[in-house]
Parts: structure tokens; sequence; C-alpha cells
């Protein structure tokens, strides 16, 4: 990527996001999240970073990063165990997905990247 505009496969990503709209306590939600799904995450292969963010009125979004579809399929079916195992009183819902691979990356170092085919 560095100075030819184009992604490598060293700089491929993969976002899986997961939006929950009835949320009871999102800060709730993310603080029992964190130490379970904080765990899965970075035991698994291809992971780079998690985000949960607090959209208000109860809706709670979770960002999932990773290097692959590969490794963001193995990881949920994970973490899918761990939310119906321990966070079932929260009521969460069946959350909206959306995943894919990321296209353009810019950094804060102005280098950027963008997935040609």
């Amino acid at each position: 990527m560095r100075g030819t505009g184009t992604v490598t496969r060293g700089d491929l990503m993969y976002i899986v996001l997961r939006k929950y709209t009835k949320v009871r306590s999102v800060a709730d939600a993310a603080r029992r999240a964190k130490s379970g799904i904080g765990q899965i995450l970075r035991q698994s292969h291809g992971f780079r970073s998690y985000y949960v963010l607090d959209g208000g009125d109860g809706v709670g979004v979770a960002v999932m990063i990773f290097e692959d579809r590969e490794s963001a399929n193995a990881a949920n079916a994970k973490i899918l165990e761990f939310v119906q195992a321990s966070l079932l009183d929260l009521d969460l819902g069946d959350p909206e997905i959306t995943a894919g691979d990321v296209l353009v990356n810019i950094g804060p170092d102005a280098s950027s990247g963008i997935k040609c085919s």
C-alpha cells in the first residue's frame, strides 16, 4: 500500500458490524462483553480490533475488524455462543449485521489504500 494507492495482501481487512436497536443498557452490555468477547477475540486468528459504540436510545453497535472473512466467521460463531449464554438477560434481540471487505483505508499519516480488482 505504501505509495502505490492500492491495498496489498498485508493491508486487507474484513469488518463486521452488529447493530442492536433495543438494548436496555448499552454501557452494561459493553462492560459485560468486554471480558468475554475480548478473550474470544484475543485468541482468534486474524483479529485486529473491536469497538462498541452507544448510539443512544437503546442502539448499540459492535465493530469487529479482522484480516479476512474466514477469521471473522470463525470468531463470530464463538461470539454468538457467548452472547446467547451470557447476555440473554439484556434482551439484545437479533442484530442487524453488515460485513464486508474494506475497500478504502485512510490513516492519519496521509497514507491511504484503495482495493483495486
